[in-house]
């Protein structure tokens, strides 16, 4: 198997994609190896200066430190990756890990679907994920994950981008923050 690697706007991010599905119900981030009772994930959280690792349907995405080097950590990560798969694993999550959204008001819907439709995909093209958390009083609370998560141009990204085109097309919408 041939794991490809892409750089990301974000320096201590690299987006690894294996080429088979990674996850089978919707994309999460683990921080804590302690979190999660995966043999893969586990692994890559053990590499040293490994400090985060996301995944989506088609790829998993590592943060590290600004320490340790990617020419030290990406072959190690490739290397559990093949192993994995190697064992005859379609995919490394098959269950929705995420929690559950409680039910959503009219306005809140049509964010989470502009998110969907119109954000999603161009954060998932650089590593990582945007994840609708709150609305109230015109703002927006978002969370950002995997190689949006701590990445120096994601502010750049959440106001001019999901900023700008949430306010457009909902009235309602003042500002976008972070969480």
């Amino acid at each position: 198997m041939f794991v490809q690697t892409e750089i990301t706007p974000n320096p201590n991010s690299l987006k690894f994609i294996p080429g088979k599905i990674v996850s089978n119900s919707g994309s999460f981030e683990v921080t804590k190896k302690d979190n999660v009772n995966n043999d893969l994930i586990r692994n890559i959280l053990s590499i040293t200066g490994v400090e985060g690792i996301f995944l989506s349907k088609d790829f998993i995405s590592v943060n590290k430190d600004n320490e340790n080097s990617w020419d030290d950590i990406k072959h190690i990560v490739i290397s559990h990756i093949n192993e994995f798969y190697a064992t005859g694993k379609e995919f490394v999550i098959d269950k929705d890990l995420n929690e559950q959204s409680e039910s959503l008001d009219e306005i809140e819907k049509k964010i989470v679907q502009l998110l969907e439709d119109k954000i999603r995909p161009a954060i998932a093209r650089d590593g990582g994920d945007i994840k609708f958390k709150e609305f109230k009083d015109g703002v927006v609370k978002v969370q950002l994950q995997g190689s949006c998560s701590g990445c120096p141009s994601s502010t750049m990204t959440l106001k001019q981008g999901v900023q700008n085109l949430l306010c457009h097309y909902l009235p309602e919408v003042k500002t976008v923050e972070a969480i």
